[in-house]
Protein backbone atom coordinates (compact mmCIF):
# COMPACT_ATOMS: atom_id res chain seq x y z
CA UNK A 1 0.00 0.00 0.00
CA UNK A 2 1.38 3.66 -0.25
CA UNK A 3 0.51 7.18 0.24
CA UNK A 4 -1.05 9.40 -2.24
CA UNK A 5 -0.17 13.09 -2.86
CA UNK A 6 -1.95 15.15 -5.07
CA UNK A 7 0.06 18.57 -5.54
CA UNK A 8 -1.51 21.62 -7.65
CA UNK A 9 -3.32 19.21 -10.37
CA UNK A 10 -5.10 21.15 -12.71
CA UNK A 11 -7.04 19.17 -15.29
CA UNK A 12 -8.84 21.28 -18.45
CA UNK A 13 -10.73 20.26 -21.28
CA UNK A 14 -10.54 23.03 -23.97
CA UNK A 15 -11.87 26.02 -22.37
CA UNK A 16 -13.68 23.97 -19.63
CA UNK A 17 -11.31 23.80 -16.02
CA UNK A 18 -12.95 20.76 -14.40
CA UNK A 19 -10.49 20.98 -11.71
CA UNK A 20 -8.52 23.81 -10.24
CA UNK A 21 -4.96 23.38 -8.33
CA UNK A 22 -6.36 20.76 -6.30
CA UNK A 23 -4.50 19.88 -3.12
CA UNK A 24 -4.38 17.21 -0.96
CA UNK A 25 -2.44 14.08 0.64
CA UNK A 26 -4.19 10.01 1.12
CA UNK A 27 -2.13 8.93 3.98
CA UNK A 28 -0.86 4.97 3.77
CA UNK A 29 -3.54 2.69 4.87
CA UNK A 30 -7.01 5.39 4.67
CA UNK A 31 -9.90 5.17 3.73
CA UNK A 32 -10.29 8.69 1.75
CA UNK A 33 -13.75 10.27 0.05
CA UNK A 34 -14.08 12.41 -2.76
CA UNK A 35 -17.36 14.21 -2.27
CA UNK A 36 -19.59 16.66 -3.48
CA UNK A 37 -22.11 17.20 -5.85
CA UNK A 38 -22.41 16.18 -9.54
CA UNK A 39 -19.56 18.14 -11.70
CA UNK A 40 -17.74 19.31 -9.15
CA UNK A 41 -14.65 17.28 -10.61
CA UNK A 42 -14.23 14.47 -7.80
CA UNK A 43 -14.58 11.45 -10.43
CA UNK A 44 -11.99 13.65 -13.14
CA UNK A 45 -9.69 13.42 -9.92
CA UNK A 46 -9.66 9.83 -9.13
CA UNK A 47 -9.21 9.39 -12.98
CA UNK A 48 -6.19 11.45 -12.90
CA UNK A 49 -5.14 9.56 -9.93
CA UNK A 50 -5.50 6.25 -11.80
CA UNK A 51 -4.04 7.14 -14.84
CA UNK A 52 -7.32 7.19 -17.06
CA UNK A 53 -7.00 11.24 -17.50
CA UNK A 54 -3.14 12.88 -17.55
CA UNK A 55 -3.59 16.35 -15.69
CA UNK A 56 -3.00 19.45 -17.97
CA UNK A 57 -0.80 20.59 -14.82
CA UNK A 58 0.70 19.45 -10.85
CA UNK A 59 2.35 16.68 -9.77
CA UNK A 60 0.28 13.30 -8.81
CA UNK A 61 2.58 10.96 -6.21
CA UNK A 62 2.07 7.34 -5.60
CA UNK A 63 4.38 4.85 -2.60
CA UNK A 64 7.19 8.29 -3.25
CA UNK A 65 6.90 8.18 -7.26
CA UNK A 66 5.93 10.71 -9.61
CA UNK A 67 3.30 8.86 -12.06
CA UNK A 68 1.34 12.29 -13.41
CA UNK A 69 2.09 11.76 -17.02
CA UNK A 70 2.27 7.95 -16.63
CA UNK A 71 -0.32 5.22 -18.11
CA UNK A 72 -2.58 3.67 -15.69
CA UNK A 73 -0.87 0.33 -16.83
CA UNK A 74 2.18 1.63 -14.47
CA UNK A 75 0.66 2.79 -11.48
CA UNK A 76 -0.63 -0.93 -9.98
CA UNK A 77 -3.87 0.47 -8.96
CA UNK A 78 -7.10 -0.98 -8.77
CA UNK A 79 -10.17 0.43 -10.16
CA UNK A 80 -13.80 -0.26 -9.01
CA UNK A 81 -16.59 1.38 -11.44
CA UNK A 82 -19.92 1.92 -10.74
CA UNK A 83 -21.41 -0.33 -12.88
CA UNK A 84 -19.29 -3.38 -11.88
CA UNK A 85 -17.79 -3.77 -15.64
CA UNK A 86 -17.98 -7.33 -15.07
CA UNK A 87 -17.19 -10.25 -17.93
CA UNK A 88 -20.23 -11.44 -18.32
CA UNK A 89 -19.23 -14.43 -20.38
CA UNK A 90 -17.24 -15.77 -17.87
CA UNK A 91 -18.29 -17.15 -14.36
CA UNK A 92 -17.03 -15.74 -11.25
CA UNK A 93 -14.11 -17.48 -10.88
CA UNK A 94 -12.97 -16.72 -13.89
CA UNK A 95 -13.64 -12.93 -13.51
CA UNK A 96 -11.57 -12.72 -10.34
CA UNK A 97 -9.05 -14.36 -11.45
CA UNK A 98 -8.56 -12.62 -15.19
CA UNK A 99 -5.85 -9.91 -14.08
CA UNK A 100 -3.65 -12.58 -12.50
CA UNK A 101 -4.23 -14.53 -15.56
CA UNK A 102 -3.13 -11.85 -17.87
CA UNK A 103 0.04 -11.41 -15.76
CA UNK A 104 0.72 -14.92 -16.59
CA UNK A 105 0.22 -16.45 -13.00
CA UNK A 106 0.63 -19.75 -12.49
CA UNK A 107 -2.39 -21.49 -12.46
CA UNK A 108 -1.78 -23.43 -8.69
CA UNK A 109 -1.36 -19.83 -7.39
CA UNK A 110 -3.97 -17.95 -9.47
CA UNK A 111 -6.22 -20.83 -7.84
CA UNK A 112 -5.15 -20.06 -4.07
CA UNK A 113 -5.44 -16.23 -4.49
CA UNK A 114 -9.10 -16.48 -5.69
CA UNK A 115 -9.74 -18.75 -3.16
CA UNK A 116 -8.54 -16.55 -0.39
CA UNK A 117 -10.43 -13.71 -1.87
CA UNK A 118 -13.69 -15.76 -1.93
CA UNK A 119 -13.26 -16.22 1.45
CA UNK A 120 -12.73 -12.84 2.29
CA UNK A 121 -15.60 -11.87 0.52
CA UNK A 122 -17.63 -14.53 1.34
CA UNK A 123 -18.81 -15.35 -1.71
CA UNK A 124 -17.51 -18.66 -1.75
CA UNK A 125 -20.91 -20.78 -2.59
CA UNK A 126 -21.04 -19.16 -5.83
CA UNK A 127 -17.43 -19.00 -6.98
CA UNK A 128 -18.62 -21.49 -9.72
CA UNK A 129 -21.55 -19.57 -11.00
CA UNK A 130 -22.18 -17.35 -14.19
CA UNK A 131 -22.24 -13.55 -13.16
CA UNK A 132 -25.26 -12.98 -15.42
CA UNK A 133 -28.30 -14.25 -12.67
CA UNK A 134 -25.98 -12.60 -9.75
CA UNK A 135 -27.85 -9.64 -7.45
CA UNK A 136 -26.70 -6.60 -7.79
CA UNK A 137 -24.64 -6.88 -4.20
CA UNK A 138 -22.66 -10.14 -5.29
CA UNK A 139 -21.85 -8.58 -8.83
CA UNK A 140 -20.24 -5.79 -6.81
CA UNK A 141 -18.45 -8.40 -4.03
CA UNK A 142 -16.98 -10.03 -7.29
CA UNK A 143 -15.59 -6.10 -9.02
CA UNK A 144 -14.32 -6.12 -5.79
CA UNK A 145 -13.19 -8.95 -5.68
CA UNK A 146 -10.86 -8.54 -8.86
CA UNK A 147 -9.62 -5.53 -7.84
CA UNK A 148 -8.18 -6.96 -4.14
CA UNK A 149 -6.93 -10.41 -6.14
CA UNK A 150 -3.88 -8.08 -7.45
CA UNK A 151 -2.80 -6.53 -4.21
CA UNK A 152 -2.64 -3.28 -5.57
CA UNK A 153 -1.09 -0.06 -4.13
CA UNK A 154 -3.87 1.38 -3.75
CA UNK A 155 -7.59 1.04 -4.23
CA UNK A 156 -10.16 3.26 -6.31
CA UNK A 157 -13.64 3.89 -6.49
CA UNK A 158 -15.82 5.71 -8.36
CA UNK A 159 -19.48 5.43 -6.65
CA UNK A 160 -19.09 1.73 -6.67
CA UNK A 161 -22.26 1.42 -4.85
CA UNK A 162 -24.21 3.80 -6.63
CA UNK A 163 -26.77 1.07 -8.25
CA UNK A 164 -27.60 -0.59 -5.22
CA UNK A 165 -31.08 -0.12 -3.50
CA UNK A 166 -30.79 2.33 -0.22
CA UNK A 167 -31.24 -0.78 2.29
CA UNK A 168 -28.64 -3.02 0.68
CA UNK A 169 -26.26 -0.31 -0.37
CA UNK A 170 -26.00 1.08 3.42
CA UNK A 171 -25.48 -2.74 4.47
CA UNK A 172 -22.52 -2.91 1.33
CA UNK A 173 -21.02 0.37 3.08
CA UNK A 174 -20.59 -1.07 6.49
CA UNK A 175 -18.97 -4.67 4.71
CA UNK A 176 -16.55 -2.40 2.59
CA UNK A 177 -15.83 -0.02 5.30
CA UNK A 178 -15.57 -3.89 7.36
CA UNK A 179 -12.94 -5.03 4.61
CA UNK A 180 -10.68 -1.82 4.28
CA UNK A 181 -9.67 -2.35 7.89
CA UNK A 182 -9.02 -5.92 7.67
CA UNK A 183 -6.83 -5.10 4.61
CA UNK A 184 -5.22 -2.17 5.68
CA UNK A 185 -5.33 -0.40 2.10
CA UNK A 186 -5.08 3.12 0.65
CA UNK A 187 -8.79 3.45 -0.74
CA UNK A 188 -10.14 6.70 -2.35
CA UNK A 189 -13.64 6.17 -3.14
CA UNK A 190 -15.88 9.22 -4.91
CA UNK A 191 -19.44 9.27 -3.56
CA UNK A 192 -22.00 12.52 -3.57
CA UNK A 193 -23.68 10.92 -0.42
CA UNK A 194 -22.54 12.97 2.97
CA UNK A 195 -23.91 10.18 4.60
CA UNK A 196 -21.78 7.64 2.80
CA UNK A 197 -19.12 9.79 2.94
CA UNK A 198 -19.16 10.47 7.24
CA UNK A 199 -19.96 6.60 7.57
CA UNK A 200 -17.08 5.50 5.87
CA UNK A 201 -14.17 7.69 5.68
CA UNK A 202 -11.06 8.40 7.66
CA UNK A 203 -10.71 11.58 5.85
CA UNK A 204 -13.18 13.88 3.54
CA UNK A 205 -11.73 16.25 0.70
CA UNK A 206 -15.02 18.54 0.05
CA UNK A 207 -14.79 19.46 -3.77
CA UNK A 208 -17.51 22.63 -5.15
CA UNK A 209 -16.53 23.20 -8.84
CA UNK A 210 -13.38 21.76 -9.46
CA UNK A 211 -12.18 23.28 -6.25
CA UNK A 212 -11.37 21.62 -3.02
CA UNK A 213 -13.40 23.48 -0.14
CA UNK A 214 -12.09 21.54 2.49
CA UNK A 215 -10.60 18.40 4.08
CA UNK A 216 -9.88 16.81 6.79
CA UNK A 217 -11.79 14.20 9.45
CA UNK A 218 -15.38 13.64 9.27
CA UNK A 219 -16.67 15.08 12.85
CA UNK A 220 -13.94 18.43 11.78
CA UNK A 221 -15.87 19.07 8.99
CA UNK A 222 -19.38 18.18 10.58
CA UNK A 223 -18.29 20.55 13.16
CA UNK A 224 -16.13 23.44 11.44
CA UNK A 225 -17.03 23.77 8.43
CA UNK A 226 -14.49 26.07 5.84
CA UNK A 227 -16.96 27.51 3.46
CA UNK A 228 -20.45 28.28 3.53
CA UNK A 229 -21.21 25.73 1.03
CA UNK A 230 -19.43 22.86 3.10
CA UNK A 231 -21.84 23.63 5.59
CA UNK A 232 -25.08 24.01 3.52
CA UNK A 233 -23.61 20.47 1.80
CA UNK A 234 -23.02 18.51 4.87
CA UNK A 235 -25.33 17.79 7.23
CA UNK A 236 -29.39 17.04 7.14
CA UNK A 237 -30.89 19.47 7.55
CA UNK A 238 -27.81 21.50 6.78
CA UNK A 239 -25.96 24.56 9.27
CA UNK A 240 -29.27 27.56 9.45
CA UNK A 241 -27.68 30.36 8.40
CA UNK A 242 -28.90 33.82 10.07
CA UNK A 243 -27.75 37.47 8.12
CA UNK A 244 -26.87 40.21 9.75
CA UNK A 245 -24.51 43.18 8.75
CA UNK A 246 -21.09 44.21 11.01
CA UNK A 247 -17.84 43.17 10.26
CA UNK A 248 -15.69 41.01 12.61
CA UNK A 249 -13.90 43.37 14.73
CA UNK A 250 -17.54 44.17 16.23
CA UNK A 251 -18.51 40.77 16.64
CA UNK A 252 -15.05 39.70 17.97
CA UNK A 253 -16.77 38.90 21.56
CA UNK A 254 -20.55 39.36 20.89
CA UNK A 255 -23.06 39.76 17.99
CA UNK A 256 -26.26 41.34 18.34
CA UNK A 257 -29.38 39.45 16.63
CA UNK A 258 -32.44 41.28 17.53
CA UNK A 259 -32.77 42.06 21.10
CA UNK A 260 -29.85 39.26 21.73
CA UNK A 261 -26.49 39.39 22.50
CA UNK A 262 -24.64 36.13 21.44
CA UNK A 263 -21.09 35.56 22.92
CA UNK A 264 -18.73 34.08 20.41
CA UNK A 265 -15.19 34.09 20.33
CA UNK A 266 -12.84 35.83 18.77
CA UNK A 267 -12.90 35.63 14.99
CA UNK A 268 -10.05 36.36 12.28
CA UNK A 269 -10.39 40.26 10.88
CA UNK A 270 -10.76 41.41 7.77
CA UNK A 271 -14.39 40.45 7.26
CA UNK A 272 -16.68 43.49 6.81
CA UNK A 273 -20.30 44.10 5.05
CA UNK A 274 -22.96 41.04 5.51
CA UNK A 275 -22.13 38.40 8.01
CA UNK A 276 -24.22 34.57 8.19
CA UNK A 277 -24.39 33.47 12.04
CA UNK A 278 -23.91 29.56 11.33
CA UNK A 279 -25.29 26.85 13.79
CA UNK A 280 -26.49 23.18 13.51
CA UNK A 281 -30.24 22.23 13.86
CA UNK A 282 -29.27 20.23 16.78
CA UNK A 283 -27.53 23.28 18.42
CA UNK A 284 -30.69 25.42 18.76
CA UNK A 285 -32.18 24.93 22.06
CA UNK A 286 -35.84 26.48 22.90
CA UNK A 287 -36.45 28.11 25.56
CA UNK A 288 -38.84 30.88 27.17
CA UNK A 289 -36.34 32.71 28.79
CA UNK A 290 -33.93 33.24 25.48
CA UNK A 291 -33.95 37.11 24.20
CA UNK A 292 -33.69 36.05 20.76
CA UNK A 293 -37.25 35.08 18.99
CA UNK A 294 -38.71 32.79 16.45
CA UNK A 295 -42.31 31.83 15.60
CA UNK A 296 -42.98 28.35 14.49
CA UNK A 297 -43.94 28.10 10.61
CA UNK A 298 -43.61 24.23 9.95
CA UNK A 299 -42.88 20.68 12.11
CA UNK A 300 -41.77 17.95 10.79
CA UNK A 301 -41.89 14.21 12.97
CA UNK A 302 -39.04 11.94 13.03
CA UNK A 303 -39.38 9.37 15.11
CA UNK A 304 -37.06 10.03 18.05
CA UNK A 305 -36.77 13.45 16.58
CA UNK A 306 -38.28 16.37 14.91
CA UNK A 307 -37.52 19.15 12.81
CA UNK A 308 -38.99 22.70 13.90
CA UNK A 309 -38.80 25.49 11.62
CA UNK A 310 -39.01 28.88 12.83
CA UNK A 311 -38.95 32.52 10.91
CA UNK A 312 -36.70 34.91 12.45
CA UNK A 313 -35.79 38.47 12.11
CA UNK A 314 -32.41 36.99 10.60
CA UNK A 315 -33.93 34.55 8.30
CA UNK A 316 -35.81 30.84 8.27
CA UNK A 317 -34.17 28.63 11.04
CA UNK A 318 -34.35 24.81 11.11
CA UNK A 319 -33.90 23.02 14.94
CA UNK A 320 -33.62 19.56 15.85
CA UNK A 321 -35.52 18.89 18.99
CA UNK A 322 -36.73 15.65 20.98
CA UNK A 323 -40.09 14.26 19.02
CA UNK A 324 -42.07 14.55 22.55
CA UNK A 325 -41.19 18.39 23.00
CA UNK A 326 -43.98 20.78 23.04
CA UNK A 327 -43.88 23.18 19.34
CA UNK A 328 -46.48 23.90 17.88
CA UNK A 329 -47.29 25.90 14.79
CA UNK A 330 -47.84 29.43 15.21
CA UNK A 331 -46.30 30.01 18.06
CA UNK A 332 -43.50 32.21 19.28
CA UNK A 333 -40.69 30.99 21.50
CA UNK A 334 -37.16 31.34 22.28
CA UNK A 335 -33.71 30.40 20.97
CA UNK A 336 -30.72 29.73 23.01
CA UNK A 337 -27.14 28.96 21.53
CA UNK A 338 -24.33 27.47 22.64
CA UNK A 339 -21.51 29.70 21.27
CA UNK A 340 -18.52 26.68 21.19
CA UNK A 341 -21.05 25.57 18.58
CA UNK A 342 -21.54 28.68 16.41
CA UNK A 343 -19.58 29.89 13.15
CA UNK A 344 -19.57 32.90 11.38
CA UNK A 345 -19.12 33.61 7.45
CA UNK A 346 -18.27 35.82 5.36
CA UNK A 347 -20.99 35.73 3.37
CA UNK A 348 -19.26 37.84 -0.01
CA UNK A 349 -16.60 34.88 0.23
CA UNK A 350 -18.18 32.18 1.66
CA UNK A 351 -15.32 31.59 4.18
CA UNK A 352 -15.90 30.97 7.77
CA UNK A 353 -14.33 33.66 10.42
CA UNK A 354 -14.53 31.87 13.12
CA UNK A 355 -10.76 30.82 14.23
CA UNK A 356 -11.20 28.99 17.81
CA UNK A 357 -11.98 25.49 17.88
CA UNK A 358 -11.39 24.58 14.15
CA UNK A 359 -7.88 22.72 15.02
CA UNK A 360 -7.46 20.01 12.71
CA UNK A 361 -9.49 21.29 9.85
CA UNK A 362 -7.82 21.95 6.47
CA UNK A 363 -9.12 24.22 3.98
CA UNK A 364 -7.92 24.56 0.33
CA UNK A 365 -6.33 28.24 0.19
Amino acid sequence: MAQIIIRNVRKEFGSFTAVQSSSFTVEDGEFFMLLGPSGCGKTTTLRMIAGLELPTSGEIFIGGEEVGQKPASERDIAFVFQMFALYPHMNVRRNISYPLVSQGMGKAEVRKRVDEVARILGIESIIDRPVGGLSGGDRQRVALGRAIVRDPKCFLMDEPLGALDAEFREHMAEELRALHDRMGATTIYVTHDQLEAMQMGDKIVVMNHGVVEQFGTPQAIYDWPATMFVADFIGSPPMNFLRFDGTAAEAATSLTLGDAAIAMPALRSGASGSLALGVRPEHVHLSDAAPYKGRIIATEYLGTTQIVTFDTANGELKARIPSGAHANVGETTGLDFDARTLTVFDVKSGSALRSAGNEGVLAHG
